[in-house]
């Protein structure tokens, strides 16, 4: 699977997810690698997030830097 696959995959699957507030994420995808970015107001939202983009097919890692914000 190329990047540009595995960017809309990963792009689809953090939209669809109620739990995760998708429009503070940024991601970079890379050979399977997923870099999670942004800022989320709990640590369910950041653990909701990989989560998700850890079951799709061709993610083989995630480095997930996602901010939890309290405020």
């Amino acid at each position: 699977m190329g990047d540009a696959q595995l960017v809309e995959r990963v792009s689809s699957v953090l939209e669809q997810n109620p739990h995760v507030p998708h429009r503070n994420l940024r991601f970079e995808a890379s050979e399977g690698q997923i870099v999670l970015r942004g800022i989320v107001r709990s640590y369910y939202q950041k653990q909701m997030a990989q989560e998700a983009v850890g079951g799709i097919d061709g993610v083989q890692t995630i480095e997930n830097q996602l901010e939890v914000n309290w405020t």
